[in-house]
């Protein structure tokens, strides 16, 4: 939840208010604090000083006269009552019933004795706190000649201290106000913050949709661009690079659609003087035996190089109408394994030294018949051509669960079973004893004119077989891989579900 960017939003917003009320607050609470402990303290220190210098001593003073003295200055305290103490030598008087304070500091009788104009010191004693004032009682004598005054030392120092509970209390009443006036701020602020976060969201919101829109392949997808500032420019880069995607991808599906046209095209034309130079092949291999042994070889060669033209042709024909969308399934209830002999037995593979059969009877499929045998006989084709025999030819049935589905659809991109429960699956597997396929050639065997020897120009084949052999099990719903058997060799497996077919076996 915090990595969210709403919720980090909302949080910095209310740490910048929390910051905001609690500065604010600290600096009120310390300048408000101080007025009122100065107020109190002016008052009490002007006070206590005007009525030191206004006594009217007779040195040395007795006890009695002292005593009086702390009594009326006690009775005369601003702004609330002292208690004050006298010392003089080793008499200890004081107003109260203790003679002396634990109050008054040490350090405040040092000032006492170092300051003429007296001091005080605010302490705090057992939770509470006080302030303690100290004044000493001076003579003034004057200078001759000088015209000024010379202050001497009576040995008679007065204390006072006054209770500041009240100014704590006031103190403690402006802490509570602050802290219950910072959580409906808080609460306030919330207000400001969602709405702050609600506008620096939509345009990430708008962002996200967009982004979304075009993975789904809406390459027109555009953002409204509203004011300005960092998130309009985001707005109006994504636009401006959404456009240039849409041209690029419209020039390459252009460029696409031009090539299988071409490929089309080319295809379509040279059929016709192909059928003529087929036609005269044959011919040519009918009477190559009389001929010279240079020219023979050279009429074998002209008629094979043909054959491999005319299946090019056709395979490129068979790959445009994938291309186009324009290749249809004509399916048919089919003896799965009869269908295999029939393809192996029109090819001429029937030797047992080179094709073992694993093909049970009894197994019926709803397959479009020539597509499969087309399938059947490019894998058999390319086993003989790159691996060793014997090349295995196996047909089994399978019962799978469903695989789970995502937002986007099946897993796999196959059809779900009839009312979502186990599919069967009509399983075909193509094994060589050759060497089998490199790992770096394994994920491009399904490519278009791919060479596992980038050196090696030309091969027996047309390089589109086991691409048209992709496209025929795809067009089936199925799926087709190859890997290495344990044993070596390559292995071919293709699975077709069986969602509309019995299987009797």
């Amino acid at each position: 939840m915090i990595s969210g960017l709403r919720t980090r939003l909302v949080l910095a917003f209310l740490l910048v208010a929390a910051v905001g009320c609690g500065t604010t607050a600290a600096l009120t609470y310390r300048e408000a604090r101080n007025a009122i402990l100065e107020q109190a303290q002016d008052t009490a220190v002007s006070s206590f000083r005007d009525q030191i210098q206004e006594l009217h001593l007779n040195l040395p003073p007795n006890t009695e006269q002292m005593q009086g003295m702390v009594r009326g200055l006690a009775r005369q305290g601003k702004p609330r009552d002292w208690w004050v103490y006298v010392e003089y030598g080793s008499v200890r008087l004081s107003s109260g019933t203790n003679p002396t304070s634990t109050v008054i500091t040490p350090e405040l009788r040092r000032q006492a004795r170092g300051t003429p104009h007296g001091s005080f010191q605010r302490v705090v004693r057992n939770g509470e706190p006080y302030l303690t004032m100290v004044m000493p009682v001076v003579f003034k004598t004057a200078q001759t000649g000088t015209g000024g005054q010379t202050q001497r030392p009576t040995g008679l120092t007065f204390y006072a201290v006054m209770r500041l509970t009240d100014e704590q209390a006031n103190v403690d009443a402006m802490v509570v106000a602050a802290r219950d006036g910072a959580l409906p701020a808080l609460a306030i602020a919330l207000v400001p913050a969602l709405l702050a976060a609600r506008s620096v969201l939509r345009p990430v919101r708008d962002l996200r949709q967009a982004a979304r829109s075009l993975g789904r392949g809406r390459l027109d997808t555009r953002i409204p661009v509203k004011g300005g500032g960092e998130l309009s420019e985001l707005a109006r880069t994504f636009n401006e690079s959404t456009a240039a995607l849409e041209r690029s991808v419209d020039e390459l599906q252009r460029a696409e659609a031009r090539a299988r046209r071409f490929a089309s095209d080319v295809s379509h034309e040279l059929r016709t003087p192909l059928a003529g130079m087929l036609a005269v092949t044959e011919l040519l291999d009918e009477d190559a035996a009389g001929l010279d042994p240079d020219t023979a070889a050279a009429v074998r060669l002209i008629s094979s190089e043909t054959d491999k033209l005319a299946v090019l042709v056709e395979d490129l024909m068979e790959i445009s109408r994938f291309d186009a969308r324009a290749a249809e399934l004509n399916t048919d209830e089919i003896d799965a394994a009869e269908t295999i002999r029939r393809t192996l037995q029109s090819r001429h593979w029937t030797d047992p030294a080179r094709i073992v059969l694993d093909l049970p009877d009894g197994i019926r499929a709803r397959l479009d018949p020539r597509r499969f045998d087309v399938v059947i006989a490019n894998l058999v084709g390319n086993a003989l051509r790159h691996g060793r025999p014997p090349v295995t030819v196996a047909l089994r049935t399978e019962t799978r669960p469903p695989a789970p589905r995502t937002a986007e659809g099946a897993a796999d991109g196959t059809p779900d079973a009839p009312g979502g429960g186990s599919t069967r699956w009509l399983v075909t597997e193509v094994a060589d004893r050759g060497p089998g396929i490199p790992a770096d050639v394994l994920p491009h065997v399904f490519d278009r004119f791919y060479k596992a020897d980038q050196a090696r120009t030309r091969s027996e084949g047309s390089g589109l077989g086991l691409a048209i052999t992709l496209e025929n099990v795809r067009l089936h719903g199925g799926t087709v891989r190859a890997a290495n058997g344990p044993g070596g060799g390559a292995v071919f497996v293709v699975e077709i579900p069986l969602t509309t077919s019995e299987v009797t076996a």
